[in-house]
């Protein structure tokens, strides 16, 4: 099977590393919960939705490296290539950050994916043909379909119900702590794990 999975939020794990940046540059309190959305609520609660728009480009670009993946997603992707599955990474990722840094966002994203193992394909399956940055949703919806996948992993609810999603594309919502109450067509699991177990049958050792 063919399982495409997305990339921000989904394969890397950025609470830590918003929450340490915007404490260093006094944006936060070091007692604001550590993870994005916490601080991305106490920047705006404050009037500083230019920080936090500033804060994204230089999290998803220069400092991207600091950021570790989610626990399990190595050995999802490892598990996949030994049962002879095909993986893909597609993602809605723009060039540019909106402001901040003049970094190129895709390079960094690959960079990533290489400093983390992940273009290794003798052990992960994945190679960088099958890595896909897409500057829209649309596009990112396009090749979901192009790409033929039978399943798809990501972390928003609204995006995997999208009216336009693929119907024949099986939707996964990766880090779904809270009991879902959503759309039918999605399943939540709460890790890698988990996915890894549901997907494939198998208990993984992560």
């Amino acid at each position: 099977m063919i399982i495409g999975v997305d990339f921000d939020n989904t394969m890397v794990c950025y609470d830590q590393l918003f929450h340490r940046i915007a404490v260093e540059q006094g944006l936060i309190d070091a007692a604001t919960p550590v993870s994005k959305t916490a601080v991305r609520d106490a920047l705006r609660a404050a009037g500083g939705e230019q920080d936090w728009i500033n804060l994204q480009g230089l999290v998803y670009g220069r400092c991207i490296l600091e950021a570790p993946a989610f626990p399990g997603v190595h050995a999802f992707f490892n598990l996949a290539r030994q049962q002879g599955h095909q993986l893909c990474v597609i993602s809605h990722k723009t060039r540019l950050p909106v402001s901040g840094d003049d970094v190129n966002l895709h390079d960094a994203a690959t960079n990533w994916l290489e400093s983390q193992g992940f273009l290794d394909s003798a052990k992960t399956g994945l190679s960088r043909a099958n890595v896909f940055f897409e500057l829209t949703k649309e596009a990112k919806l396009a090749r979901i379909a192009t790409q033929r996948c039978d399943h798809f992993i990501d972390d928003l609810p609204e995006f995997l119900s999208e009216p336009s999603f693929p119907a024949e594309v099986k939707r996964w919502l990766i880090h779904q702590e809270d009991a879902w109450m959503g759309d039918a067509v999605i399943t939540p699991v709460v890790s890698w794990d988990e996915a890894g177990q549901r997907l494939m049958g198998e208990r993984m050792a992560v």
